[in-house]
């Protein structure tokens, strides 16, 4: 009786798992084609993943899907509503030292984070936990301005999560991360192409 009810629990959380990885290839992609779309996938798997990752013990992981909820909401209005028009913030890129400034940033407030999980958790992999939570802060809010680097981000991001999640046995989420660096490539290549695009187009503007 009691082989039933877990081995029924423990196909309910991989089943749970399928759905949050399903939306998120949906955020991605969406993504990637600049259509808001994307935060409504984004809100539904951020909140499957936020119970998942609780029950793991990654609490960093757990609390960054908590902010993606948030960030869902925020992302989606900045797409649709934000900008100087009002229509939509547009495509732009960070210089060199603004992304010093949020690297350096992004360090230190992992160590400090990474030390204190240490100190006071049972967390597993507290520094990595820390670096691809902080990152990805970051990174998600990059997505929600459209700076066109936060692909670049998120291809190191992902690569790192692959370890962490394979040591938590989460292998459906493993496989997705290794999609999403993929993605993550596709993402800059085509986000690329339009912000020299609309560059071009401003020019023209300009110049006429």
């Amino acid at each position: 009786m009691l082989d039933t009810i877990s081995n029924g629990a423990a196909l309910s959380w991989m089943t749970l798992e399928t759905v949050a990885v399903v939306f998120s290839i949906a955020y991605l992609l969406f993504a990637l084609k600049e259509n808001s779309l994307c935060w409504y996938c984004a809100f539904v798997s951020t909140a499957i993943y936020t119970w998942i990752f609780g029950d793991v013990r990654l609490y960093m992981e757990s609390l960054l899907n908590v902010y993606y909820l948030v960030m869902a909401a925020y992302g989606w209005y900045q797409w649709r509503k934000g900008g100087v028009s009002h229509q939509g913030v547009q495509i732009t890129s960070w210089g060199i030292q603004q992304h010093g400034r949020a690297i350096v940033a992004v360090v230190v407030i992992s160590v400090i984070s990474g030390y204190l999980l240490t100190e006071n958790t049972a967390a597993r992999l507290p520094y990595l936990d820390s670096f691809t939570t902080w990152s990805a802060v970051l990174t998600t809010w990059m997505v929600a301005r459209k700076i066109l680097e936060n692909w670049l981000y998120w291809v190191v991001i992902d690569a790192a999560s692959i370890y962490l999640y394979m040591d938590r046995e989460l292998y459906q989420t493993a496989a997705l991360f290794l999609l999403f660096v993929i993605l993550a490539v596709m993402g800059y290549i085509s986000w690329r192409k339009k912000y020299f695009k609309q560059q071009g187009q401003l020019l023209e503007q300009v110049s006429s």
